[in-house]
């Protein structure tokens, strides 16, 4: 899975961990590298309010996708 340069494990580490100590339901786009809120934590391919790629992913969805 090609992914945006800013995304990086600790990154998606921070946010698996804002969403289960918090209210937070973060995700990624994995295009633009732009924050989305309101994920599930599987989602995959959601649309980006940023750059409206159908590349968003869920923070623990992408987790599991890039661990190698």
């Amino acid at each position: 899975m090609k992914v945006h340069e800013s995304i990086t494990h600790e990154r998606i580490c921070a946010l698996v961990e804002s969403a289960m100590t918090g209210l937070d339901n973060p995700g990624v786009c994995i295009a633009c590298g732009a924050d989305a809120e309101g994920c599930e934590p599987d989602a995959r391919k959601y649309r980006c309010d940023a750059c409206g790629a159908m590349q968003v992913y869920g923070a623990e969805e992408l987790l599991l996708q890039l661990h190698p």
